[in-house]
């Protein structure tokens, strides 16, 4: 039975994208992926446990990590907020 998938990977271009690309295309029981860039996103859905997938990513070098272990301030859709420093 296919499992979902959902990992959390800092990619800054799309070389990154490309690493991440190549790290799938080797894991076998792949039925398909998406990477989102803009959200750092990564959804793989095939026959193989998370942790091989989470494992396999993380060999890119990029930092890894289940979606759902984003802390939950990150979670919000409010912008980051910045220091301004008055003069």
């Amino acid at each position: 039975m296919a499992e979902t998938t959902v990992l959390k990977v800092a990619m800054s271009c799309q070389g990154c994208v490309g690493a991440v690309k190549r790290a799938i295309g080797k894991l076998e029981g792949v039925e398909s992926y998406d990477i989102d860039i803009k959200e750092q996103k990564v959804t793989v859905v095939g026959n193989l446990k998370p942790e091989v997938v989470l494992e396999r990513v993380s060999k890119t070098g990029k930092a890894t990590s289940f979606w759902s272990d984003e802390p939950a301030a990150a979670k919000t859709d409010s912008p980051p907020v910045e220091a301004v420093a008055v003069l």
